[in-house]
Formats: structure tokens, C-alpha cells, sequence
């Protein structure tokens, strides 16, 4: 008689889509001189700005070029004390680079009833991919401006914000592409 045993867990896996985005935004913190000249401030929100994809075809290697194709790049500006609400990215997958400064991710998770926060400090030169059910807030708690890279696979078309409330994770809205931003 054979015993059964446990079946061992599975690896995690990064999916093919933060994959590509992850090695996006890599190459384009490495290249963030070709980009950085693009970016603004502003004083009473964060500034978000696409980075067209022939700009960002022009400072990669061309062997990126079929998973940019498939993407979309956005550069963000955050002062101290800017950030976002809890959200996702409606479906899409990604990763961002953090070029300059220090954001604070708060990411969301636990099964309902108990969801609880957990905060990691994410500094320069940092790559940070996500799958497309990540819910996170990502706020400057620093005194200098930050710069941040990301790279979103399929193109973002929505967002839905959230709020924790006794351990459960409520949709308080979702912004769309092209009318809400």
C-alpha cells in the first residue's frame, strides 16, 4: 500500500505579463536619463505623464520592443506627502522602478474579514512587479521628491479604489481610462 502524501506547493510564479513589465521598467530605470527630462512636479497632486511608446522604443534594447508593444509606460512624480488611494489596476498586471527618492507600498491582502496592510519602504533603483489582483497604496512619507517608472501589461483601462473597514477590503470607485484620467 502506497502512502499519499501532501502534494508540495507550487512555486510561485511571476506571470508573463509582469514579467515583461518588470524587465520594461528595469531597462528603463537604466535608461532614465533619456526619460527624466519629460518629467514635471506639481504641488497639489502627483504628476503622471505616458511615455509614448516610440520615445520609449528609442531607449530600449529591441529584443524589449515586442513587450513594450503590448504595454504602457507611465512616469510619475511624487512630492513628499503625495500619493495614491488603495487601488488595483483593473485586471492589467505590471511592475514600477522607483529612479529617485522613497515611496512606502502598503499592500492589501489576507482572506476577507482579516485583510491587513503591510507597508514595505521601496527605495531608488528598486523594481517592484505586481500581478493583476494587487491592491496597494503607494505614498513619498520621505522629505524628497521621488521619480517612479511603471509599466502596465494589458494597458491600463481602469482602476478601482478601495478602503479597508474591519478587515474587509470595500470598492469605493473605478476611474477610467481616457475619462477620468
Amino acid at each position: 500500500m502506497t502512502a499519499l502524501l501532501p502534494a508540495a506547493p507550487t512555486p510561485a510564479r511571476t506571470t508573463p505579463a509582469s514579467t515583461s513589465a518588470t524587465a520594461l521598467t528595469a531597462a528603463l530605470l537604466a535608461a532614465a536619463e533619456g526619460w527624466l527630462p519629460r518629467v514635471e512636479y506639481r504641488g497639489d497632486s502627483r504628476w503622471t505623464g505616458l511615455l509614448p511608446p516610440d520615445e520609449a522604443a528609442a531607449l530600449l534594447d529591441p529584443s524589449l520592443h515586442d513587450d513594450l508593444a503590448a504595454a504602457q509606460v507611465w512616469l510619475l512624480t511624487w512630492l513628499p506627502g503625495q500619493g495614491t488611494p488603495l487601488h488595483d489596476h483593473g485586471g492589467s498586471a505590471g511592475a514600477f522602478a522607483l529612479v529617485g527618492g522613497v515611496l512606502t507600498e502598503d499592500v492589501v491582502g489576507g482572506r476577507p474579514g482579516a485583510v491587513r496592510e503591510a507597508a514595505t519602504e521601496l527605495e531608488a533603483g528598486r523594481v517592484r512587479p505586481f500581478g493583476a489582483h494587487h491592491v496597494h497604496r503607494v505614498t513619498n512619507r520621505g522629505t524628497l521628491p521621488a521619480v517612479s517608472v511603471h509599466a502596465y501589461t494589458p494597458r491600463l483601462s481602469l482602476m478601482n479604489r478601495y478602503r479597508l473597514q474591519d478587515g474587509t477590503l470595500l470598492r469605493t470607485g473605478t476611474e477610467q481610462a481616457g475619462v477620468d484620467w
